[in-house]
């Protein structure tokens, strides 16, 4: 059996537990808020960032793990010498530059390494993992691994439905025209990614029937036979995330359903509150 090394990013979304248990080397994405950096899951959580961001959202931001971070872990992976491969999936390449510093980096040192743009983040990018992970622990071969994760990078959903249109704007995700007409008309932007990028998928009038037209796209999927695990994710409404989750199994009680905070990497750019959903596409 293959002695693989697995490298991600803290876009992964999983929790600590797991990452322990499968020693998993997780680069801490950088948040900034109240003009204080903090590294994500070493120094602030994931709960304590939307605390925050409750009070000084205004200019936070997020920003990539240092490349030289990057360099000291190839190398110390380098020199244990007991690897066969290094596996390494990061979020999308469209979003952050880490994917980029994480070939560069792993390109300096006698290493067999596979880096993969996942072209998505959060719960997407942590079953990516979590299935890659699975299949080593079978027996699989590396190129068996890396070819699965690379189909699932181009079948994959995830909506977001942001809180805050300002705070886009102040991020640049959308333009100060679009915020403005979409507040003054009380239009919802409905966001998805594609092939990597973050599109708007749909402009909808009031927050109900943005959650409907989110419920409808799970329906859509759970009918097909692409949706057996759903994410539902949030950043810092927990509460409302849950309702979510009691409500689509009573719907379909075969789904099964993970609630989780959404990376702070999308929640900081699209408000406190912003809620999301995801999976993997399974029958593709």
């Amino acid at each position: 059996m293959e002695k693989i090394a697995w490298v991600t990013d803290s876009t992964c979304g999983l929790p600590e537990a797991y990452i322990k248990e499968n020693n998993l080397h997780v680069m801490p994405m950088i948040v900034n808020i109240n003009n204080i950096s903090y590294r994500e899951d070493i120094e602030i959580s994931k709960e304590e960032v939307y605390e925050l961001l409750k009070q000084f959202g205004e200019g936070a931001k997020t920003s990539q793990p240092a490349y030289g971070e990057f360099v000291e872990l190839y190398e110390q992976l380098a020199s244990e010498g007991s690897y066969d491969k290094v596996i390494a999936i990061h979020a999308s390449s469209a979003l952050t530059g880490t994917y980029q510093s994480s070939v560069s980096a792993s390109q300096m040192v006698d290493l067999d390494v596979e880096v993969i743009d996942s072209k998505v983040g959060s719960f997407a990018l942590g079953q990516m993992i979590r299935k890659g992970v699975a299949m080593a622990q079978e027996g699989k071969a590396s190129e068996t691994i890396v070819e699965t994760i690379r189909h699932y990078t181009d079948h994959l959903e995830m909506y977001l439905l942001p809180q805050s249109l300002e705070q886009m704007r102040k991020s640049g995700r959308v333009s100060t025209a679009q915020s403005v007409f979409a507040n003054l008309l009380s239009i919802n932007i409905v966001l998805r990614f594609e092939n990597g990028k973050i599109i708007i998928d749909d402009k909808i009038r009031s927050k109900k029937k943005a959650v409907r037209y989110l419920f409808q796209a799970i329906e859509q999927a759970y009918k097909t036979g692409e949706l057996k695990e759903l994410g539902i994710m949030h950043a810092g409404a927990k509460e409302k995330a849950e309702a979510w989750k009691k409500e689509l199994l009573e719907m379909y009680e075969n789904l099964k359903i993970q609630v989780e905070p959404l990376v702070p990497v999308a929640g900081v750019h699209a408000g406190h509150g912003t809620m999301a959903i995801s999976w993997l596409k399974e029958n593709k």
